[in-house]
């Protein structure tokens, strides 16, 4: 039996269409959420370094309050046709906290807001 992972959308083969079409601000998709610690999430970019033509482009993550990360590093994103996409499992932490570079080391960091998503340890209150 294959085991179901957790979306907010449909099956694998639309999912990251899906993402696409439900853009957050800046061109960003996470699914799914609420997140929880030790669960994959998967991230599509569609902002302005993806439209600006970039070759490569790296997720930057890291936990805690949005002004002291811990735990930060970058992951290459893969080109899809839907947008440069990655899946990391999350870890403990309070706040999952992310923004993109290019290889050019240009940086979308959501007008240095960053984007910021609570962290939930999964067990029910």
């Amino acid at each position: 039996m294959v085991e179901m992972k957790h979306t907010n959308f449909r099956d694998s083969d639309h999912r990251l269409k899906e993402m696409a079409e439900s853009q957050l601000q800046g061109g960003v998709t996470v699914d799914p959420t609420p997140i929880t610690a030790g669960q994959e999430v998967t991230i599509l970019y569609n902002g302005l370094l993806a439209k600006s033509g970039a070759q490569q482009i790296y997720l930057h993550v890291g936990y805690g309050s949005n002004d002291n990360w811990q735990m930060v590093t970058d992951y290459p994103m893969y080109f899809t046709g839907h947008g440069w996409e990655k899946t990391i499992t999350v870890a403990e932490g309070t706040r999952l906290n992310f923004c993109f570079k290019d290889s050019a080391n240009n940086w979308d960091n959501n007008n240095g807001n960053n984007w910021s998503f609570i962290v939930h340890n999964g067990r029910m209150v």
